[in-house]
């Protein structure tokens, strides 16, 4: 069965593993929405490389905490229906549970968790319509283990590792799938100031993971190759969490 003509959405995709995770979906044929919150410099540099490369990519922004900009991003377009969607966009902001307020919690829910559901919810039914479809959520080790000064960013992506499952089964029948993937530390802005530190000495690889490594099981997830695999969470942690 030839595969179903739409496109790919990494939600925050200027840098990190969401720009990987673009350029590799794009390899793979895919035309790419790469989507940015504050960064258009860094998103345009991502799509200006996808295009160098013999790709499609439209850069879109939205802040994905925001659910109309979530609807925004999901409609169809020219290029066609989003039938890969990597809900990737994420934020921490850290502290011990007795000192993060009412509002560092709901800004990271929002960001990790919420807009991972309102996003899935806007790409369903246009995959559901074409019999195909791949979700990839962006979790985290720290949703199974246990890493102190981020209850808030543990309890998101916690919530992101259930709802994945719950959603694969609902769909699992259509060709959609559903999976996770749970990076552990990997070399991006959003680790800098915690790489070196104990999390880093307790990894067994002994070193940090790279975005690419990351985008790598993403891209495996979005494959034709990964029909079968649903409801998983695939973790990319140097065997931090074994």
């Amino acid at each position: 069965m030839a595969r179903p003509e739409g496109c790919a959405l990494v939600t925050g995709s200027s840098r990190g593993i969401g720009a990987a995770a673009a350029l590799a979906l794009a390899a793979d044929g895919w035309p790419l929405r790469v989507n940015y919150r504050s960064d258009e410099e860094g998103a345009r540099e991502v799509a200006a490389k996808i295009e160098a490369a013999g790709g499609s990519a439209t850069v879109v922004q939205g802040d994905v905490a925001d659910p109309s900009a979530v609807t925004s991003l999901l409609e169809p377009g020219d290029d066609g229906p989003v039938l890969v969607l990597v809900n990737n966009a994420g934020l921490r902001l850290d502290g011990l549970s007795p000192q993060i307020e009412d509002e560092q919690w709901q800004r990271v829910i929002d960001v990790n968790l919420s807009a991972t559901f309102r996003a899935t919810r806007e790409a369903l039914p246009q995959m559901l319509r074409a019999r195909f479809g791949r979700i990839v959520n962006v979790a985290s080790v720290v949703g199974t283990r246990a890493n102190a000064g981020q209850a808030n960013y543990a309890a998101s992506k916690a919530g992101v590792i259930g709802f994945t499952k719950t959603v694969a089964v609902e769909v699992a029948r259509r060709g959609v799938t559903v999976n996770a993937v749970a990076p552990g530390l990997i070399a991006t802005a959003l680790t800098e100031e915690i790489a070196g530190g104990e999390l880093e000495k307790a990894i067994p690889a002994r070193r940090i993971g790279t975005p690419e490594e990351a985008a790598a099981c993403i891209r495996f997830l979005a494959s034709e190759e990964a029909s079968y695999v649903t409801g998983t969470t695939l973790t990319v942690d140097g065997g931090l969490s074994a």
